[in-house]
């Protein structure tokens, strides 16, 4: 069976009341960010949004213009087999701190760097979150 293709998008959102806090989504098993397939006509910046709306209620976003943090990682499904998912995360600012959850998720909170950093589960999460915070240190300068 060949490797199936398939491309997700998706916001790291954050807010600013002194410092950033970043918002994290519990999916009931891991910590990670607002994200979803883009689906047919769309872009990814498009697809960021509608997933960002549909899975939190946010809809008042500021996208940063010079930031996209890309990576693709392997999984297996059990009916589609092997997939090959390639997943673009936009950074954006937000100032609203209310959050309404879809059904994915139990649970959803904006917390300070070093704990979001240490509550998201995966590695290539963490990295995300790691670019993100860069890019917020070096435009502050």
């Amino acid at each position: 069976m060949p490797t199936r293709q398939e491309r997700s998008a998706g916001v790291l959102v954050y807010r600013e009341p002194d410092t950033p806090l970043f918002l994290l989504l519990d999916y009931g098993r891991h910590w990670d960010y607002p994200k979803g397939h883009v689906e047919k006509g769309e872009d990814d910046l498009s697809a960021a949004r509608r997933e960002l709306e549909e899975e939190t209620g946010i809809t008042e976003i500021e996208i940063e213009d010079d930031f996209q943090h890309e990576m693709t990682y392997f999984f297996r499904h059990k009916a589609k087999g092997l997939v090959r998912k390639t997943v673009v995360f936009f950074l954006g600012r937000t100032r609203s701190d209310k959050i309404k959850l879809s059904d994915e998720h139990v649970a959803a909170e904006f917390l300070p760097y070093d704990e979001a950093l240490e509550r998201v589960t995966y590695p290539n999460a963490k990295a995300a979150l790691k670019a993100a915070k860069a890019f917020l240190d070096a435009a502050r300068r």
